[in-house]
């Protein structure tokens, strides 16, 4: 598919709307989103089941070239099987026709990038993780959300109210006629509307074409250096030598109490067991909501606090650096892993990765290996070892005596300027750079990560391309090298 590429001048963006639908309304998300969730379970059982026949066959002894063809998990391809189907099979028939046909094409698109990926992931052509089998989305577990690209999708002209195909109007927590009138002045076009329920409430989301307008910065020519922490969530420096700081609020820290008295409220309720089939009680929902509730405060102040956060620094400085942490790796120390999740250091690097964008600064992203704790910030002199217990930073050579939050705030900025090459003030020009040896800080310990090697599949043999297979309409294309499947 033709990626789409605004007009010059236009950037797309998303605006996220809170809703506040009645009875009616609700009842229709939660029809439409329950609607992709289906089509997504039907798509794998169309696809897998292949996989599985295939298996028995070879068991029998059956040659290759008799053994039952592929299925396509192409777009196209599941589209034409779940329009021919739908009509016939007794799971769909008598309420189908209640949604938008955009209900059924959110849960096959979402299936067929499933199952992309994981072929993807085997042959070793996806970034990231490794990605398993496409797997059933659970009613009890899966997030509902539903995406419109075509029908009406529009603002009313009162900022009050979204209307959405076969959902109707939908009145907004928040009045944007700000959004209505760039609409009017041709500033902005919708492409596309997600509806999901996230944190106990209904949101949209409005993909849209709008006009990139630059909003200049505060200080345009000043970089900032930004160290994060845990003790304080966030340490900066700026390239005129102020230091500033941002208060961890640990909100998680202090919901810690209300969090164990819900839980075992919850413990003592007669929960769902899959195991048995066990329902689970009205009086163990209603705890379980009361304790959601206090997850989705902390979640919503966390956020919060780091858009309050990213914000203030992406609209003030012309340069911003920040370490490339490696938050997975972090997680996994047991003593810390709450705290740093708690954190949220990679949602801050993303933030500040798409405002500075916007505003049009440099984002500079240090290297992971680049020692900027260990580092004197006066003479330059890199230390060999320096604990996470140690909280201030004594230089050795010079006698330089400061937080180790601010010393690696002032190397960051200062590393802007030589990258960058802007001059601003903090640069160490004249000061003499030791030769940097500490163990294991300008170096990787290990280039490359050892690959397991993919062993003989447990269902299905090999797994064909997205396109396999002879469906009218679509586009034929030779089967890409056979994977090994899981």
């Amino acid at each position: 598919m033709k990626k789409f590429k605004p007009r010059p001048g236009f950037a797309v963006l998303a605006h996220k709307l809170a809703l506040d639908p009645n009875a009616t309304a609700e009842r229709r998300l939660y029809s439409h989103a329950g609607a992709a969730r289906v089509a997504y379970n039907w798509a794998v059982a169309y696809v897998t089941s292949v996989w599985w026949q295939r298996k028995a066959e070879q068991s029998y002894g059956i040659p290759e070239d008799e053994l039952t063809a592929w299925r396509s998990w192409s777009l196209p391809s599941l589209r034409k099987a779940f329009n021919e189907d739908k009509r016939t099979n007794a799971r769909f028939a008598g309420w189908w026709e209640e949604n938008s046909k955009e209900a059924y094409n959110t849960g096959l698109a979402g299936a067929s990038a499933a199952f992309d990926n994981y072929a993807k992931s085997k042959c070793g052509r996806r970034k990231g993780p490794k990605m398993g089998v496409p797997r059933f989305k659970s009613k009890r577990k899966a997030r509902l959300a539903c995406r419109f690209t075509t029908g009406t999708i529009r603002i009313e002209p009162d900022g009050h109210h979204v209307t959405l195909p076969r959902i109707g109007r939908v009145r907004l927590h928040e009045h944007r006629a700000d959004l209505r009138a760039l609409i009017d002045a041709g500033n902005m076009r919708i492409l596309s509307a997600t509806v999901r329920l996230d944190r106990g409430r209904w949101f949209v989301s409005l993909q849209v074409e709008e006009k990139h307008e630059l909003v200049k910065v505060a200080r345009p020519d000043a970089a900032v250096g930004i160290d994060l922490g845990v003790k304080t969530l966030a340490v900066y420096a700026d390239s005129d030598g102020v230091l500033g700081e941002e208060p961890n609020p640990r909100h998680l820290d202090r919901a810690q109490k209300q969090l164990r008295r819900a839980s075992r409220v919850v413990s003592r309720r007669q929960g769902p067991d899959r195991r048995t089939g066990q329902q689970a009680s009205k009086r163990w929902e209603k705890a379980n909501r009361a304790r959601n509730k206090i997850h989705h405060r902390v979640a919503n102040l966390r956020e919060d606090t780091l858009h309050k956060l990213t914000a203030r620094l992406a609209s003030e400085y012309g340069t911003v650096v920040v370490e490339d942490l490696n938050v997975a790796g972090m997680g996994r120390n047991r003593r810390l892993s709450r705290r740093i999740a708690d954190a949220a250091f990679g949602e801050i690097r993303r933030q500040l990765t798409y405002k500075t964008r916007r505003r049009g600064t440099r984002l500079v992203v240090a290297d992971r290996w680049f020692p900027s704790s260990k580092t004197c910030s006066r003479c330059g002199v890199v230390k060999t070892k320096l604990p996470l217990s140690t909280r201030v930073f004594e230089c050795d050579n010079c006698g330089l005596v400061l937080d180790r939050d601010a010393n690696a705030g002032h190397n960051l900025v200062a590393l802007a300027a030589r990258m960058t090459g802007t001059g601003v003030a903090g640069d160490l020009d004249n000061a003499t750079v030791a030769e940097s040896k500490p163990r294991g800080a300008d170096r990787k310990t290990r280039t490359t990560r050892p690959r397991r090697k993919a062993g003989t599949g447990r269902a299905g043999g090999a797994i064909p391309g997205p396109r396999a297979g002879k469906e009218t309409g679509d586009r034929q294309q030779a089967t890409r090298t056979q994977l090994a499947l899981w």
